[in-house]
């Protein structure tokens, strides 16, 4: 039996524990990478066009574009959501399902709602609330459970367990009102910029609309203070209600961004399908561009180069100012072992888009490929220059190492290979060719400093 003293400082010991583990689980959260575990894909065509999307949206919002960073996860599911600060995640999904560039507009606006609104940092408030009202329950409930047991009462120990219970709920409960209020005032923000960039919300409620069709099963005896979103029809009604007031509600997409939006369907379907589902969705009668783009794509990577490039160099002959069919000419070639031959397409790409990253990369890498010195001096500038827009990646670091070791500056190569390791995870490769690196370098240089940060690092556990 407890008596009161000793149940006051089990109490405050448990007290102790619960917020350490919550501050631990709150740290380790923190300490996550936002994009650790996602299937991301990167390609430039794509997110050129969600910032194409996006950049107006920002701007009506009062947000920095180059403060927020768009992610695509290949998922075939209807979703977008913003984690980890100013990161807005797209899932191909959304664009697959998206009928017409506004649908996609309006769900970004929606989350950059998110973004304006702090709702993230506000949610992490709330969260926080929602862990001390539930633990100030657990204690109340323990604090009758010990009493009970104390005083020999069943019933006030079965009354300890209630109050646990219930205040558990309650804490659920209030988080998701909070919640639902948050996902109300982001719907309502995406109507003040898609009316103030001069676009239709049209699109958002079709889309939102398709959502709640898909779920009406899931949602028919659904409770709504248990979701942490508004009641689907509900949300629909009031958002129609007000975007039917403003001017723009039936402004339509332009026909250059609706191909834009096509094409970029059937890069996603081209890249993502076996070439028999993509002939079912773009059959050869079928001889519109975005059609005959998906056509291209999945027979290149079927090895079909032959049926391929003629596809590819109607498309060119079509929109030769559209830097992504230079692109995946290229990149055709490249793969299929035709370096030499791939470095026109991808030099015009890149001349359309002289400072995207990802094709900075594209054409080093075609450069590499040659095997030849002054291409690959040639290939160091130009992954020195992704490297401001791309940041540390694993494959800028495997290029610059070839590229390096081409010309001859083993030490640089070395140094190249000891960073890609460690960007990977490989700490014994990168320990290795770290050491080796930082013996080839004079003390003090930035190179060595370098070398020395990789020894570092990788010697952590």
């Amino acid at each position: 039996m407890l008596k009161p003293g000793i149940m006051f400082r089990t109490l405050v010991r448990f007290m102790a524990v619960i917020t350490a583990v919550t501050g631990l689980y709150a740290s380790e959260a923190a300490a996550q990478s936002p994009t650790r575990s996602l299937p991301l894909i990167r390609a430039a065509e794509l997110e050129g066009l969600l910032r194409l999307y996006t950049r107006p949206i920002f701007k009506a919002a009062g947000v920095n574009p180059k403060a927020v960073k768009v992610y695509i996860i290949n998922d075939p599911r209807i979703n977008a959501f913003v984690a980890g600060g100013q990161r807005i995640f797209v899932n191909t999904g959304l664009l697959l399902e998206s009928d017409t560039p506004n649908e996609t507009i309006g769900v970004l606006a929606h989350e950059t709602g998110h973004i304006a609104g702090g709702h993230l940092a506000r949610m992490g408030v709330e969260i926080e609330s929602a862990n001390y009202t539930a633990i100030i329950g657990m204690l109340l409930g323990l604090a009758a459970i010990a009493g009970g047991i104390a005083a020999g009462s069943t019933e006030a120990a079965q009354a300890g367990q209630g109050i646990m219970a219930g205040t558990k709920g309650l804490a659920q409960r209030n988080f998701l009102t909070y919640a639902r209020g948050m996902e109300a005032s982001a719907d309502q923000a995406a109507l003040k910029y898609l009316n103030a960039t001069g676009q239709s919300a049209k699109g958002m409620i079709k889309l939102f609309d398709k959502l709640a069709r898909e779920n009406l099963v899931v949602l028919a005896n659904a409770d709504p203070y248990v979701m942490s979103h508004p009641m689907p029809m509900e949300r629909i009604s009031n958002l129609e209600q007000s975007a039917k007031k403003s001017p723009y509600y039936d402004a339509k997409d332009s026909p250059a961004l609706m191909l834009r939006h096509d094409l970029a369907k059937a890069k996603i379907i081209g890249y993502s399908s076996g070439p028999q589902a993509v002939m079912q969705r773009y059959p050869a009668s079928d001889q519109s561009m975005p059609a005959r783009y998906a056509r291209a794509i999945a027979l290149f990577r079927k090895g079909d180069i032959r049926n391929a490039l003629p596809i590819i160099d109607s498309l060119i002959a079509e929109l030769p100012q559209n830097p992504y069919f230079w692109e995946l000419k290229g990149e055709a070639l490249l793969e299929n072992g035709r370096a030499a031959e791939a470095l026109a397409p991808v030099r015009k790409a890149l001349e359309l888009l002289p400072k995207n990253g990802l094709i900075q990369i594209l054409a080093a890498q075609a450069l590499i490929d040659t095997e030849k010195p002054a291409n690959a001096t040639e290939a160091v500038k130009l992954l020195r220059q992704a490297q401001r827009s791309e940041g540390d990646t694993p494959q800028t670091y495997m290029l610059l190492a070839r590229a390096y070791a081409q010309t001859g500056d083993i030490a640089r190569a070395e140094l190249a290979t000891a960073e890609s390791a460690l960007l990977r995870g490989d700490k014994k490769l990168a320990l290795e060719k770290a050491k080796s690196a930082h013996a080839r370098f004079k003390p003090g240089t930035p190179e060595w400093i370098r070398a020395n940060d990789v020894l570092t690092f990788a010697s952590r556990d």
